[in-house]
């Protein structure tokens, strides 16, 4: 088997259609064009992955309450008449 279940008569057969499609003058072309998109897209992967690394290795401090908070939040009004 080949590439996803294609299997070699239908890997060929793709091969065939875009010659017929593209021609033998533009396949490199969009070869290359396709190998440079996944090449980014690789990129921008791996650096999406070591960017949620690093920031699991540092996690930010917890936030903590301010005095004015604090202050605000003991000053709230009670229900008692």
């Amino acid at each position: 088997m080949g590439f996803g279940g294609i299997g070699t008569s239908g890997l060929i057969l793709l091969v065939v259609l875009a010659l017929l499609l593209f021609g033998p003058n533009k396949l490199p072309e969009l070869g290359r064009a396709v190998g440079r998109t996944f090449r980014e897209f690789k990129n921008g992967a791996r650096d999406l992955m070591s960017e949620d690394e690093s920031a699991g290795r540092n996690p930010s401090p917890p936030v903590r309450e301010t005095d004015d908070a604090a202050r605000t939040r003991d000053k709230r009004p009670t229900d008692q008449p």
